[in-house]
């Protein structure tokens, strides 16, 4: 079986911060970025540990605002 690794892209104008992404993503690799804000005063989501994200969608799938898109590559 190929292993996969994904990577998350989040719409940081749009993001508001509601940290469900965070909760949801069984490996941890999500944040709130913890100094920049974005033009609405929202901390928002950032993909913090680029190598262990599987790309299973977890966090896309609980984004209330459709911020997050996630990819995925065989290697």
């Amino acid at each position: 079986m190929a292993k996969v690794r994904g990577t998350v892209v989040v719409n940081t104008e749009r993001c508001k911060g509601c940290n469900l992404c965070v909760v949801a993503c069984p490996t941890k690799v999500l944040e709130l970025h913890p100094t920049e804000v974005n033009e609405k005063s929202y901390h928002y989501a950032r993909l913090k540990n680029y190598d262990d994200c599987i790309g299973c969608a977890s966090c896309g799938m609980v984004c209330p605002d459709g911020c997050i898109t996630v990819y995925k590559v065989k290697i």
